[in-house]
């Protein structure tokens, strides 16, 4: 059945003249918008747009009244397969406990690992299914989701199937990622946990998902700056693409050492020194922000730890990603959720774009660039995040007329209707 979209106001984030490829410098704020136009959806894809359309014979409508038609959202960066809660560790958090001091002692990602690891693969498929309905609610029609939280081979794997299966009867599209390097299995210690992701997990995972996307965490108590370019280039030369988690807490050099290697992405980016930032900028490397993960992770122990007292009213310096660095020197910017159980446990793509505007330095502009069509070219689509005849029409329907909205707007729910590959997945009339 076709849809007809009337009467709405159409972000098309078409590429600017003579422009092709990720949105880099002035181009990123190109967002090109069509006032009082319909839509024709028809096999999955946009077939048509323009001032009012002749309504086929059996069309579904729409009508928008005017409001925003835009990209689904396309959230580059999760962890939406876990099981268990982060709650204990979150009240130790504002206690005044640091994140770290957690991870070192045990706690944050293994404690999330250990309740992988006791959950059933059916058990956990249900949980990933029913976060991407959720996710599909606030208007993300593209995602990737990370393993990470099984660290043994046998749950690394079991977390990928469950991602997989998950996805076969979800409407929108779901890439698959391996964390293979998120922290260190305390059981083994570095050297040996080190050695048996690469000559074990690693194989294992190239044989039953290759292509797969590899990805780490180089942190204080997680991957070492030498170890994690064992695992990247062992990686790369199975085939697969490489990611990595960068600069989260401190600065390693990890980033000079993956931009060599050819990373698609380099994610977080709080602590990236302008030296780093540079040859970041000159790479093919794309940068992902995910600010709602700074918010999440200050708590009384970051105001401690800046000699600010807890519940003074005073603000902690918190370290967010210099996009507005990245962008200004040409590089590649994504924007994603991080979402996951301990530091970022939100949904909420439009969180995401209202943030990195406020912290990241981004227009709105920008931001909306930022999780649409730039992180759709990351992941490898180029039929989806803009409004185009031929595009897969991945499209949401906002309650918003000024796109501007999205990023003035915190913690609302602006999201009148999902279409997803031509079907219309939520719809509220008004």
């Amino acid at each position: 059945m076709s849809l007809l979209i009337r009467r709405c106001r159409a972000l098309t984030l078409e590429a600017p003249p003579g422009h092709s490829g990720p949105r880099t410098g002035a181009a990123l704020g190109s967002v090109s918008i069509r006032d009082n136009v319909d839509v024709v959806v028809r096999a999955g894809k946009v077939e048509s747009f323009g001032e009012s359309l002749t309504v086929p014979p059996g069309c579904q409508v729409i009508d928008a009244h005017g409001d925003l038609l835009m990209p689904g959202f396309v959230d580059c960066h999760t962890h939406l397969c876990w099981a268990g809660d982060r709650l204990g560790e979150w009240a130790k958090r504002l206690d005044g406990v640091a994140y770290l001091d957690i991870l070192k002692a045990g706690g944050g990602i293994m404690s999330t690992v250990r309740a992988v690891r006791e959950t059933p693969l059916q058990t956990l498929t249900d949980l990933v299914r029913r976060r991407l309905d959720t996710i599909l609610r606030h208007g993300t029609t593209t995602v990737e989701i990370k393993s990470g939280y099984g660290l043994a081979t046998d749950a690394e794997i079991k977390m990928l199937r469950a991602i997989r299966d998950a996805a076969v009867t979800w409407p929108g599209t779901v890439v698959l990622t391996a964390l293979l390097g998120h922290a260190i299995d305390p059981d083994l210690g570095p050297a040996k946990f080190v050695d048996r992701t690469l000559h074990e997990t690693l194989p294992a995972v190239h044989a039953e998902f290759p292509g797969i996307a590899i990805d780490l965490f180089c942190e204080d108590g997680a991957w070492t700056l030498a170890d994690s370019v064992r695992l990247l280039e062992a990686a790369r030369e199975l085939g697969h693409p490489i990611r990595a988690h960068a600069d989260q807490f401190t600065s390693k050099g990890l980033i000079t050492e993956a931009v060599r290697l050819g990373a698609r992405s380099l994610d977080h980016l709080e602590q990236t020194t302008p030296r780093e930032m540079e040859v970041l900028a000159h790479s093919q490397t794309f940068g992902v922000g995910l600010p709602i993960t700074s918010l999440g992770t200050t708590t009384v122990a970051h105001r401690a730890r800046e000699g600010v007292p807890a519940f003074s009213g005073a603000t902690p310096s918190i370290k967010f990603a210099n996009l507005r660095s990245l962008v200004d020197l040409g590089g590649r910017v994504c924007i994603a959720t991080n979402a996951n159980p301990g530091s970022s446990p939100t949904y909420s793509m439009p969180l995401a774009i209202a943030l990195a505007v406020r912290f990241c330095g981004l227009t709105p502009d920008e931001a909306i660039s930022a999780a649409t069509v730039n992180p759709a070219i990351m992941l490898g689509f180029k039929d989806r995040g803009t409004i185009a005849p031929g595009k897969r029409a991945d499209l949401i329907l906002l309650r918003h007329s000024d796109h501007r909205e999205l990023a003035y707007e915190l913690g609302g729910d602006p999201v009148r209707a999902v279409i997803v590959n031509g079907q219309v997945a939520r719809y509220y009339a008004t």
